[in-house]
């Protein structure tokens, strides 16, 4: 049997990559992506782009059951966690659900050290100069965008004078 080397952001599910070559035709110059369902046994294909923005891979320490989503899908109550994970989405280093409170403390750790790391580095990126300018001059561009979008909107809207027309202190 395939293992699954990938999962549906949205809907779960487990795939398996099976090959990537070059579209022809009306997809000349996209990188297409043949994949397997395995919980159906459908082989599909699809673009590269969308394959990196609907699929995740699965890493090692995903829980077999939920594959990291942290609820059962054989249960398909997605209101109450996973058994195998204790809804962490995680498990051993080993693939292997913690037997103990001590283990599960572990791998929670695990978690939590991954994601100090990455605020971390978005930490780092938010300091550098560059992107903090560019990042301001976004938020202002924002800012501006969406007050032309509430002057335009006021405008193209009827008035409360005569015949509709807006009253602008002329």
């Amino acid at each position: 049997m395939t293992q699954p080397t990938h999962t549906h952001y949205e809907s779960g599910g487990k795939f398996a990559e099976l090959q990537q070559h070059q579209g022809t035709g009306p997809l000349e110059g996209q990188w297409l992506i043949v994949y397997e369902d395995l919980d159906k046994g459908i082989q599909s294909a699809t673009t590269q782009d969308d394959w990196l923005n609907h699929w995740r891979p699965l890493q090692p320490d995903d829980c077999p059951v939920c594959l990291g989503s942290g609820h059962d899908h054989i249960k398909g109550n997605k209101n109450r966690p996973c058994g195998h994970c204790y809804g962490l989405g995680k498990v051993r280093v080993d693939g292997e659900a913690a037997t103990d409170l001590w283990e599960l403390a572990t791998v929670a750790t695990g978690i939590i050290e991954r994601q100090l790391e990455e605020l971390n580095r978005l930490r780092q990126f938010e300091a550098n100069p560059d992107i903090r300018a560019l990042l301001e001059q976004h938020q202002q561009q924002m800012i501006d965008d969406s007050m032309a979008r509430q002057d335009q909107q006021w405008r193209a809207e009827q008035g409360y004078g005569p015949g509709g027309q807006r009253h602008t202190g002329d």
